[in-house]
């Protein structure tokens, strides 16, 4: 890991991802469509987020925050009152408390409809969560309440395919 930043870089331009899902939204935000790729580098994984359609919000202090995790049903389907509800809880082989599940990601952060991230996790290797769904939550994660963080309702899912 000596040159961190050299090798994600080579990473991203040489290889393809191992895994990846297709994200789109439901309900009041079916706008929501992005897509995550997770890369094997140093026995973990480097996981690329690239999500637009979030509702856009005006002011010096606006923009959502929203919760994002890796939940261990493998379909984005459900029923009237939880269109996502097969995605099940969150990935936790290990059975960790929250925040330490492996499914629990860094939050997304929207700016002007658009959220991008990049970070490595050593929780999980990207064939590990093949068969697995993406999730965004309507409310940041509060890294705190059990089992799963208060995070809200599923309003965005994407189901984890070999690439």
């Amino acid at each position: 890991m000596r040159n961190g930043i050299k090798e994600v870089a080579e990473v991203l331009q040489k290889e393809k991802p191992e895994s990846h899902a297709h994200l789109y939204g439901t309900g009041e935000f079916a706008q929501i469509y992005g897509i995550v790729s997770f890369y094997p580098i140093w026995m973990g994984t480097l996981v690329v987020v690239h999500i637009a359609g979030f509702p856009v919000e005006e002011g010096e202090c606006e923009g959502r925050i929203w919760g994002f995790h890796i939940h261990e049903g493998s379909e984005c389907t459900g029923n009237e009152t939880d269109p996502f509800a097969n995605t099940k809880l969150h990935y936790n082989p290990s059975d960790c408390p929250h925040p330490e599940h492996a499914g629990d990601l860094p939050p997304l952060f929207s700016n002007h409809g658009i959220a991008m991230q990049i970070f490595y996790t050593d929780r999980f290797q990207p064939e590990e969560i093949i068969g697995c769904t993406v999730v965004i939550h309507d409310m940041p994660d509060d890294f705190h309440t059990q089992p799963s963080g208060d995070s809200g309702s599923k309003i965005a899912c994407g189901e984890i395919v070999k690439q």
